[in-house]
């Protein structure tokens, strides 16, 4: 084995840093995924992928008219040519350019098995076939006239467009989604005709305001339709920062059977869901019995959306019906707004309606004055010719003869009428018997056509006012080209808090709550009077028993200072080992369950930490809405027990014990609290709550209950060390 020396000083082999190494390779990463792959583009709306897909298509002469073409012809041809990934990541999205329900204006016209609003997926792409739409062609229009630049492709073959010249606003129209390293984007689709409204303003008065903008464009406008239930200022303000969310929901009616009896029929769907998972997620509602106001739910939908939803009962209000399960399920969603694009100059920035409009407007511009200095240049260089050509048409005899008899005609014909080489050429290339039959009206007539094509066009290339009513004008035939009904209704805000909760529903039922020592969780039916029945996985024990009710909400109170919320409804049942508590809070994996409670309207909790501090917490304080819970206290957690009594008392990792009035703890809805017993060393070892009039009780080694009679021996104040306690006393429970 031959063994080769390192390279000198200077070679492959760099010497720096792995920290340096790392953070600028990984910046070059984040920034290839930004530019590249994430974020579009504000002029065209479009990433890198899509574009080159059309300008494929547009290669391959893949127009409205032409016959369409295997999908795999097209994923190839930009595969080899321009875009060096995967086939299937190009197949899919080209698929997603021809899906009517992604887009609210498709640009590629599939013909095949393009997937359903279900979540199917489209048939191979050997099966199925494409060519451009009218829209595409009005985004791809003078792209071969020098209206954009273009730059190598990735193997230096060929060229591609770094941007299309747009014919319309696309990044608005059809939207755009995508997650960079560090940025995301998310912009929701809208109508092209109130797009283009809101840019003939912009043109008329370049202040207008985004308030005046949405005047004209109210909202989003998205493919599947529904029902926007956004208020106006919330819209204002998405449009106006460029980050925001609009909430959306399905379109339904009631569809009255007769005799009291009704149905609801969903006829629109929100924007991106797929109906065969809402379908599973409200029938698993009916099963959990987490939806107590649906009855049944199917679908009857054939081209069109018909989802039918059964009441429990016909007593129930269809409105009532329909917010639990806005509340419940993606019948309503909200899609997030967040207007993250790259500029002209290729950098990443929030924009607003405004800005984004305005950018379309100045790219459109561009492209109007490079497309008109290319028209401008040929329009010069045929009329050259047909200067020359006038010449011949006034002295065709002698041109005749010079090129019959000359041995250098083209040097006489320069010489005696004083034309270019060029217009020379042109003539001598021209036929004799089509020179014979020009006819000076013919001449003239294309001579002075171009004459003043060629005057209006250096006018509008020197006017910008020109230019701006030039691009009002095609903007208005691009809105006749385009334009169709609103799909998504724009309702106002809707206030959910006077409909009553749908937990106000369920049936009142006796439960017990069992929650065991690895954490699973699990409600028996009514009241379990013997626990050592109870049956746990191997290894596993009782670790809470609580007797409780299926409207109550339950607070799992953890060591690291927070409390969770969990409906009793949403407990599994009985029979089974229940299920991992983990699943319907996020608990940390260090944090322990030190109490388990049934929450009751308007009662008091003493929190207390292992340091020693505490402080009476509101119940209806504690209620989290979020699987995180509610931070309730600073510090590790000992004990959250519920006041029912008016004194406390406390022992310490000393042994020591102190007995205080529970009026000197404060009342707060979270925090560190105040000092409960004064340690020289260790902190709090239990805490309980008793009436003074019966006493407190306390638990001896042998886990029986036994009676305090002298404890207030023990009282004193608040903070203070205590003494110690009675023989056999180390904890309350």
């Amino acid at each position: 084995m031959t063994i080769h020396a390192p390279p000198p000083e200077g070679g492959r082999i760099i010497d720096e840093p792995m920290e340096t190494a790392l953070s600028r390779r990984y910046l070059a990463y984040a920034l290839s995924t930004i530019t590249n792959r994430a974020l579009p583009d504000v002029r065209d709306g479009f990433k890198p992928v899509h574009r080159r897909i059309l300008y494929a298509m547009h290669q391959m002469r893949l127009n409205p008219q032409a016959a369409a073409r295997k999908c795999a012809k097209v994923v190839g041809e930009v595969m080899g040519g321009y875009h060096p990934h995967g086939d299937a990541s190009i197949y899919e999205a080209l698929v997603r350019l021809a899906q009517d329900f992604a887009q609210r204006y498709p640009l590629v016209d599939g013909q095949g098995n393009f997937g359903n609003i279900d979540g199917d997926s489209a048939a191979a792409m050997r099966y199925t076939e494409c060519k451009l739409t009218p829209a595409a062609v009005l985004l791809l229009d003078g792209i071969d006239q020098d209206a954009v630049d273009f730059r190598p492709t990735y193997d230096d073959q060929d060229e591609e467009p770094i941007v299309l010249p747009a014919g319309f606003p696309n990044l608005l129209a059809n939207g755009s989604s995508g997650i960079a390293v560090g940025m995301a984007t998310s912009i929701p689709p809208h109508n092209v005709g109130e797009l283009i409204d809101a840019c003939q303003l912009l043109l008329e008065r370049p202040d207008a305001t985004t308030e005046d903008l949405v005047q004209h464009v109210p909202g989003p406008d998205f493919p599947t339709g529904g029902v926007a239930v956004e208020g106006h200022a919330s819209i204002l303000d998405a449009y106006e920062t460029g980050r925001g969310g609009v909430r959306l929901r399905a379109r339904w009616e009631t569809e009255d059977r007769g005799r009291g009896v009704w149905r609801i029929i969903v006829t629109e769907m929100p924007y991106q869901v797929q109906k065969s998972r809402l379908i599973e997620a409200l029938a698993d509602l009916i099963e959990h019995k987490k939806a107590p106001l649906l009855g049944d739910v199917r679908d009857e939908s054939a081209e069109d959306i018909r989802l039918i939803l059964e009441p429990k009962n016909r007593t129930i209000e269809p409105e009532m019906l329909m917010e639990s399960l806005f509340k419940l399920s993606d019948l309503e969603v909200r899609f997030p707004i967040n207007m993250n694009v790259l500029d002209a100059s290729g950098t990443p920035r929030v924009m607003g309606l405004k800005d984004c409009l305005r950018a379309f407007l100045d790219h459109r511009r561009e492209v109007l004055n490079r497309r008109s200095q290319w028209r401008i240049e040929r329009v010069e260089k045929r009329l050259h010719l047909l200067e020359g050509l006038r010449i011949v048409f006034l002295n065709l005899d002698e041109v005749i003869r010079i090129v019959r008899e000359e041995e250098q005609p083209k040097a006489v014909l320069i010489a005696r009428f004083g034309l270019t080489e060029v217009q020379a050429d042109f003539i001598l290339d021209t036929r004799l018997r089509q020179l014979a039959r020009l006819e000076e009206m013919t001449i003239e007539k294309e001579f002075n056509a171009l004459s003043e094509e060629l005057a209006n066009l250096k006018a509008l290339t020197s006017s910008e006012g020109k230019q701006w009513k030039a691009i009002s004008k095609e903007l208005e035939a691009v809105r006749k080209a385009l334009i169709s009904p609103r799909r998504t209704t724009i309702a106002e805000a809707v206030d959910t808090s006077a409909f009553v909760a749908p937990e106000a529903f369920i049936p009142r039922e006796a439960i017990t709550v069992i929650l065991s020592e690895r954490g699973w969780i699990r409600a028996a039916k009514g009241k379990i009077e013997d626990p050592s029945e109870l049956k746990f996985k191997e290894g596993d024990q009782l670790a809470y028993l609580v007797p409780a009710y299926t409207t109550d909400k339950l607070l799992v109170a953890a060591s690291d200072g927070r409390i969770f919320t969990i409906g009793a409804d949403k407990l599994a049942s009985g029979r089974g080992h229940g299920e991992p508590l983990r699943l319907m809070i996020d608990l940390d994996e260090k944090a322990e369950i030190i109490n388990v409670l049934a929450h009751q309207p308007g009662g008091k909790l003493l929190i207390a930490s292992k340091a020693g501090y505490g402080f009476i917490a509101p119940e209806d304080d504690t209620l989290a809405q979020k699987r995180g819970g509610k931070q309730v206290l600073n510090g590790e957690m000992l004990a959250v027990l519920r006041v029912t009594g008016d004194h406390v008392a406390t022992i310490g990792e000393n042994i020591k014990t102190l007995i205080f009035p529970l009026a000197e703890l404060p009342e707060m809805g979270r925090g560190k609290g105040v000092k409960l017993q004064s340690f020289k060393q260790g902190g709090l070892a239990d805490i309980s709550v008793f009436n003074a009039e019966n006493g407190p009780e306390w638990a001896d080694g042998g886990g029986r209950r036994r009676n305090w009679p002298d404890w207030k021996d023990w009282l004193g104040k608040r903070a203070g060390a205590g003494r110690q306690g009675p023989r056999g006393l180390r904890k309350f429970r």
